[in-house]
């Protein structure tokens, strides 16, 4: 087989969840699978983190916006190389095109009520050509791809996907996750001192920042500890609003946001914590969440959407809408010595279940069976 797989974004400097995901798929496709020819299709960026081998061709295609570029440039260029099935990995896919469609819809939170108070133009821009696109070429595809048994259960219920068409494979980890001993103290480039917690928010509602931050000033309200905060991916004016308007002076000191933080020292940073919130209102995998426990650092998890289902039965699960429910699980993890201690080994051996190479060998699997289908 030819097999297009579309990762627009993987060349950017700063990546984010889906580049993630469908870079390591490539990857992994890359050393496991020695008889199919693959094309992969990107965006000019300054990070090659692909290269192109006897059997992975990397297409660069240089057209300015994303619409364009997807559903333009790729459907043209896929079907220059002769590509058997074309692959779309992150929610949209061309709505011309006469390929046999692979597509992955990591969730449909595009269809779900909006947030009024979300006011990134990227992001609202992004939920509107979603809403737009999805819908169009749900019926084309020869396969939907979803991350979790929570997101497809919910794309079967609400958009009426017949079973057989939609296909669940979870997300893995990188192996650099894991237990290590910080001796670069890399640590130190984003904070004074080990055992912080740290936290993935940003302006996106569904991250639940104001609620945690709201938890985070009641855990030092009681805390005799009172562990710094380490935040990315936040601006100071967001901050300052929140502040403002939850009256939690008490945490302006004790926050650290040194923006983004670059992959490679994430294993360093979940190491060098003290515990993890990841406490979003809604997430259909949650990366960070595996990542984490494969370092062993104990986690405070909601119980909503995929998370119980990726934590596991043992996991610290909360109520996301509740701070003080967070609150209380940092104090218990602060206090009890044994209950965090079987929180590190509860993640170190639930990681375990997760890998990039089961991922891309399903993924294999499916190409075949829509080869095999034609």
């Amino acid at each position: 087989m030819k097999i297009g797989i579309e990762a627009q974004r993987i060349f950017r400097k700063n990546k984010h969840g889906m580049d993630y995901v469908v870079l390591q798929e490539i990857l992994q496709l890359q050393q496991i699978d020695h008889q199919n020819e693959y094309y992969v299709f990107v965006k000019p960026g300054p990070d090659r983190c692909v290269e192109d081998s006897s059997r992975v061709h990397i297409i660069e295609i240089n057209t300015p916006s994303y619409p364009l570029w997807e559903q333009f440039a790729l459907p043209r260029a896929a079907k220059q190389v002769g590509v058997d099935i074309l692959h779309c990995t992150s929610n949209t896919a061309p709505i011309f095109c006469d390929i046999p469609l692979v597509l992955t819809l990591h969730d449909i939170i595009f269809l779900e009520p909006r947030d009024k108070q979300n006011r990134s133009l990227y992001q609202n821009m992004g939920w509107l050509y979603r809403r737009l696109v999805v819908p169009r070429i749900l019926n084309k595809c020869e396969r939907i791809i979803t991350v979790s048994e929570f997101e497809r259960n919910n794309i079967i219920k609400k958009l009426d996907i017949p079973e057989r068409r939609i296909k669940m494979i979870y997300n893995g980890y990188n192996e650099w996750f894991r237990p290590l001993s910080d001796d670069q103290e890399v640590y130190k480039k984003y904070m004074p001192e080990k055992g912080f917690l740290f936290f993935l928010g940003n302006t996106d509602p569904k991250k639940n920042t104001e609620r945690t931050l709201v938890a985070y000033s009641k855990y030092l309200e009681r805390s005799e500890v009172k562990r710094p905060l380490l935040m990315a991916d936040l601006d100071q004016e967001y901050l300052n609003g929140i502040i403002s308007r939850n009256h939690i002076e008490n945490i302006r000191e004790k926050i650290f946001m040194p923006g983004y933080i670059q992959n490679k020292d994430l294993p360093y940073i979940y190491n060098s914590a003290f515990a993890f919130l990841y406490t979003s209102l809604r997430e259909s995998f949650g990366i960070p969440l595996l990542e984490a426990m494969a370092c062993g650092t104990p986690v405070v998890t909601s119980n909503t959407s995929s998370m119980p289902e990726i934590g596991g039965i043992n996991a610290i699960l909360v109520n996301p809408e509740r701070a003080d429910e967070i609150a209380d699980m940092l104090i218990k993890l602060e206090q009890d010595a044994t209950f965090y201690q079987q929180q590190k080994e509860w993640g170190l051996a639930r990681a375990t279940l997760f890998s990039w190479k089961f991922t891309a060998e399903q993924l294999l699997e499916l190409y075949q069976e829509v080869k095999g289908e034609r």
